[in-house]
């Protein structure tokens, strides 16, 4: 039975954009040798969008399915002020059919998405 998501970010400053992870996510973390952390996640979801048939990633001999990071939040405008604190940058706030998006950018110059969901999710429908 699948018991867990193990999310892999691939970053050019990996030391840098855990730190800036640490203070985003907030959360426990586990060591997992040479100085990298493990961090847990709160509630996920996952779903499928139609894309480009080359939108993979090559990881351990396999062309896997390309993926998009978005991190939920309920408050957009307040999350990015928060962020703003930890010394965090994003980008434009838009809006889109399925919420209120903007990307949070990590020191190494990376970027992860972040929204205000406007949908119904998969973690409210999971909780009691």
């Amino acid at each position: 039975m699948i018991n867990g998501v193990h999310l892999l970010l691939y970053s050019n400053d990996p030391v840098a954009d855990q730190a800036a992870l640490n203070d985003v996510l907030a959360s426990v973390s586990v060591p997992a040798g040479d100085e990298r952390l493990i961090f847990a996640l709160p509630p996920s979801e996952i779903a499928t969008h139609g894309g480009a048939p080359d939108f993979t990633q090559r990881h351990a001999g396999h062309d896997l399915l390309g993926a998009v990071l978005y991190l939920m939040c309920d408050d957009l405008n307040a999350t990015i002020e928060e962020l703003k604190t930890k010394g965090l940058r994003h980008t434009e706030i838009a809006n889109t059919e399925f919420g209120i998006k903007t990307t949070i950018v990590l020191p190494s110059g990376g970027e992860m998405g972040l929204y205000q969901p406007s949908h119904k999710t998969a973690i409210e429908s999971r909780q009691p």
